[in-house]
């Protein structure tokens, strides 16, 4: 069975910084491409970052490059977002996900999806 579950949401001022969690099911998180969506309210869900499992690519949204990063951690099946510099803009709900395809997470269509943490900027 697979499984992505996020945590680390919450309430920021802007300019504050948080960290999202994302632990995966093992066979996902050593094989699988990954990424991080967010859906803001009444807008799609939109791509932050997708990156493959061995690290060779990594595709971040123009809107974040600069002020969010991945990082996994092996040992935990864990990957996270650090995002720092936040902003009203980036308040959304922040899904982690994961397919086979890296092409899939790029067209914004992964198989499998986490529930969602929320993340609001306060301005």
């Amino acid at each position: 069975q697979v499984q992505l579950v996020e945590s680390g949401g919450g309430l920021v001022q802007a300019g504050g910084s948080l960290r999202l969690s994302c632990t995966a099911s093992g066979h996902i998180f050593s094989r699988y491409p990954m990424g991080w969506f967010r859906q803001a309210p009444g807008k799609e869900r939109d791509l932050v970052v997708a990156f493959t499992s061995s690290g060779g690519s990594t595709t971040y949204a123009d809107s974040v490059k600069g002020r969010f990063t991945i990082s996994r951690d092996n040992a935990k099946n864990t990957v996270y977002l650090q995002m720092n510099s936040l902003k009203p803009e980036d308040t959304a709900v922040y899904y982690c996900a994961a397919d086979a395809s890296y092409s899939a997470l790029l067209a914004r269509r992964p198989y499998y999806w986490g529930q969602g943490t929320q993340v609001t900027v306060s301005s």
